[in-house]
Parts: C-alpha cells; sequence; structure tokens
C-alpha cells in the first residue's frame, strides 16, 4: 500500500471537511440565518477557514507532495493540482485567511440590508475595506502584470487581464453590431410574462424540468435567497437556490436551470476524487459554461418549449391560454438594453459582464475609488448599453459579488462561460445529430450523459484549455458564440 498517499487524502479529507462545514454556515446564511447572527456567524466562518487553512499548509502537506511516486494517472493529477494549490496557499497567512472571511461574512449581511434600503452609503466602508483586503491578497504574489492577475487565476487557471481583455474586446467588437441591428426593430412584447403568476406553482414547475434534466433531489434540495446560488456540500449534497417574483415568471424558471446546471456539473464528479482538490468543477469558467448551456442553449431553445410550453398553459390557464408558443418564445428571447445582469438576454449579457470587469480592473489599479464606483457605474450603464440607472440597487449593489468575497477575479467567468457554453453544445450537436429532436420530446438525457462523459467526470483533472480540445478540437472561441447568436436572434428579429 501506498502509505504517503494514503496520508495526503486523509489529510486533505479533513481540510475538505472543514471547508464544507464552513460552506453549510454560508448557505444557511443566505438562506435561513436571522439578521441579528451576523457577528457569531462571521466569528465561525472564520475559524474555520482559518484551521483549513492551517492544516493544508502544514509542511507535513509540502513534505508528502515531495515524496509521492505516482503510480496511476489519478495519483499524478492529484499531486498535480494539490501542489498547485499548496504553493499558492502557503504563501498567504492564516491569519489573512481569517480576517478575510470574517469581514466577507459581517459585509454580506450589511449588503443585503443596504440593496433593500438603496443605500449604498451603510456599505461604502465595507467595500473600501474589502478592496484592501483583495489589494492585501495580491501583494502575496509578486511578479504578475497586473494587479488581477493572481484573482483570476483562482478561479479560472491560466486566464489573466490581458488574455481576458483581449478577449472580451474580440467579443464587443461582434457584439455591438448585432444589438445595434436589433435595436432598430420593435422589441419583442413580454407583457405575458409579468402577470401574476402564484410562487409555489412557479417553484414546482422549474423543479418538474430540473428532475427532467437529471438533477437528483436525493442529493440536492432547491430554496429561495435572495442572489441565487449553486453551493457543494459533498457529491452527495449538492444544492441550489432561486428568486421568485409573482409578477415576473422568467426569473425564477431561469434561475432554477441556471443553478441545476452547476450542481450536475458537481453532482457529476467521480466520486472518486471526492475529499480532495480534484472533486470539483474545473474553473469558473467552465462550471459556468454548464448552468448557462442548460439555461439557454436548451432551455431558452424553441424546440424545449415546443415540449414544456403545452404544460406551463397547463398551470397558468388564464395567464397563457390565450398567449400562443410564438409569442411566448419571443417574450423569453427578448433584446433589449437593461439594468440588471442576471435578467438580460443573450445579447446583451456580456456586456453587463465587461462592465463589472472593467470597474473591477480600474478599483484595483487605483484609477477608481470605492467612493466613485456608483456614478462610474451609471456612466458605464449609459455609454455601453444606453440605460439609465435610476438607483444604487438596480445598480452598483444589483450583484453580491463585491459583497461576500474580492473584488477581481469573478465576473469574467460569465462571459468566459456563454462562448464556452456554444463551443461545448456545439460540439455535443456534432456528436449527437438528433440533440434538438430529443430536447423537442423532453428528452434530455443523452445529453446529460454526454456532458458527464467529457465534462463533469473529470473534475479538476484536466484544465480547461484541455477540455476544450478534447471535447471542441481548439482553444477558446466567440465564434461558435456569434453563430449560435446570429442564427437565433437573425430569424426572430428580420436581421
Amino acid at each position: 500500500m501506498n502509505k504517503p498517499i494514503d496520508e495526503l487524502k486523509n489529510r486533505l479529507q479533513e481540510v475538505d471537511d472543514l471547508e464544507k462545514a464552513g460552506a453549510v454556515l454560508n448557505w444557511d446564511q443566505a438562506v435561513f440565518m436571522p439578521t441579528g447572527g451576523a457577528v457569531g456567524r462571521g466569528r465561525q466562518t472564520a475559524t474555520l477557514e482559518r484551521l483549513a487553512h492551517e492544516k493544508f499548509t502544514d509542511p507535513v502537506v509540502g513534505e508528502l507532495l515531495d515524496a509521492i511516486d505516482p503510480v496511476a494517472d489519478a495519483e499524478a493529477s492529484l499531486l498535480k493540482v494539490t501542489r498547485r494549490d499548496y504553493d499558492r496557499a502557503v504563501k498567504v497567512p492564516s491569519e489573512f485567511v481569517a480576517r478575510q472571511v470574517a469581514h466577507n461574512s459581517a459585509k454580506y449581511q450589511v449588503w443585503e440590508q443596504s440593496r433593500r434600503a438603496n443605500n449604498f452609503a451603510a456599505v461604502q466602508s465595507y467595500l473600501e475595506k474589502t478592496l484592501e483586503l483583495s489589494r492585501e491578497y495580491v501583494d502575496f504574489f509578486p511578479g504578475y502584470e497586473h494587479p488581477a492577475d493572481p484573482l483570476i487565476d483562482i478561479s479560472d487557471e491560466g486566464m489573466t487581464a490581458a488574455t481576458v481583455r483581449r478577449l472580451f474586446g474580440e467579443l464587443r467588437k461582434a457584439l455591438v453590431p448585432l444589438v445595434a441591428q436589433i435595436a432598430e426593430r420593435e422589441p419583442s412584447d413580454d407583457s405575458c410574462l409579468r402577470e401574476n403568476f402564484p410562487k409555489a406553482r412557479q417553484l414546482a414547475f422549474g423543479e418538474m424540468i430540473i428532475r427532467k434534466y437529471g438533477y437528483d433531489f436525493d442529493r440536492g434540495r432547491q430554496d429561495k435567497t435572495a442572489h441565487p446560488f449553486m453551493i457543494r456540500f459533498g457529491s452527495g449534497d449538492c444544492r441550489i437556490t432561486t428568486r421568485v417574483q409573482e409578477n415576473y415568471l422568467a426569473e425564477a424558471l431561469f434561475s432554477t436551470l441556471h443553478e441545476a446546471g452547476h450542481a450536475m456539473y458537481e453532482q457529476g464528479v467521480s466520486s472518486e476524487y471526492e475529499g480532495t482538490p480534484l472533486g470539483q468543477g474545473a474553473t469558473s469558467g467552465i462550471h459556468e459554461s454548464q448552468s448557462r448551456l442548460w439555461e439557454n442553449q436548451v432551455g431558452r431553445s424553441f424546440g424545449f418549449w415546443k415540449h414544456y410550453y403545452p404544460k406551463l398553459q397547463k398551470e397558468y390557464p388564464s395567464q397563457l391560454g390565450g398567449v400562443g408558443l410564438d409569442t411566448f418564445y419571443r417574450a423569453i428571447n427578448k433584446v433589449q438594453p437593461s439594468l440588471i445582469r442576471t435578467d438580460a438576454d443573450e445579447v446583451t449579457y456580456n456586456l453587463h459582464v465587461m462592465i463589472r470587469f472593467e470597474l473591477e480592473l480600474a478599483m484595483l489599479e487605483g484609477s477608481l475609488s470605492v467612493g466613485d464606483l456608483p456614478g462610474a457605474w451609471r456612466d458605464r450603464y449609459k455609454e455601453t448599453l444606453g440605460v439609465t440607472v435610476p438607483d444604487d440597487r438596480d445598480g452598483v449593489l444589483q450583484d453580491v459579488h463585491w459583497y461576500y468575497s474580492n473584488i477581481g477575479g469573478m465576473f469574467q467567468c460569465y462571459t468566459l462561460g456563454n462562448i464556452m457554453a456554444a463551443q461545448i453544445y456545439a460540439a455535443a450537436e456534432t456528436n449527437n445529430p438528433t440533440l434538438s429532436d430529443q430536447i423537442e420530446q423532453g428528452e434530455f438525457s443523452r445529453l446529460h450523459t454526454w456532458l458527464k462523459e467529457n465534462i463533469y467526470q473529470h473534475g479538476r483533472t484536466i484544465s480547461a484549455e484541455r477540455l476544450l480540445q478534447q471535447c471542441c478540437g481548439g482553444p477558446i472561441s466567440i465564434e461558435p458564440l456569434m453563430s449560435y447568436l446570429n442564427n437565433k436572434f437573425g430569424p426572430l428579429y428580420n436581421i
């Protein structure tokens, strides 16, 4: 028996247990915890994160990594990924980890209250502290070209501010003419989505669909929260959340499909990697590709709704009984510049991401202060999307990311995910030429199986770059996404 590898795995399992216990506390804070629990919760999560960090950065872990001679590919992958994580972690003091986690926990609670009250000033000092902590973290990694690079590399290994900017620049150049052409047409009427739709039936309908997708409710559940997310406590417990509006049907439905895509990825990772750094999605961008694929390429397709729209009409006969399929399909695919990223259409969505990405780079560079952020947000939305931001609730306070984690390194994954979702779905169609017919019949098992075999099961054993090479035959490219958008929205808007 390879004793050093067993000892390493035991130590990694203990680290994972501590991290997952912290994740349970974070889930509870976002879903059920009373506001009075914020101070205690910050202390508790900070303690767990500090202990996990100390255990992972124990010099014995480094000695084991040096001593083990891998005898199989899985062991070689484990050593490679763990070494990368270990070399990064030992540069960051445990004291800093605890301090940052405690701050983020307290900040999240203030953000929830600030957003409800439309009061950025109440959370401004917390965000200024976040910027300080983000820069302090960056200082642990000298030698990077841009201060955002170490933060981007946490979630999207191999990407830098420069590579993301280049890719975003190519995409913006291709998107802007399409947005302009669509803007010349009459926008679709989405009033059918804005009737009164009782919340319980909305949730039940969404859950019915994701069961068909392949989301395993024996290993998951769905709850309501202020900002939808997926969280993994283990392969047997991958939970999702959603946000429900009675007067807007699309929000809960598509956030459910989106978060289920994340959870199905995690449920599909090989159990062989449980409790190790391999037992999760490859990168944030790949993760986002799976949520956006199930939400958009599948869930917003015409064939999908040929099957499911009659069922939805039966749920809401007075609201949708007189609304035709074509009208409904145009409504859920309405293209119009808007305020809210999570509600944005597929054509303009990535412009929302680009705004956030450039703002956080400016803050890290020091060219934009937190106090000037609300005004800069309003200016960017006017310049980029032509919309006027009426308040901070639907402006700088709308996304939770800066209010529970770092400034930098998170938002790029959404557009990277959209780009890769189109590539991966095109590869799935090539592999399975009858895929659209299957979706039209409400049959998703072959797509789900293909994704499990080619994406999910590998966890972090294969990098995002290699996954794309293996699945799609090439590196990340905007061409499949632009082809998808032009082929879908060209006919919808007669362009």
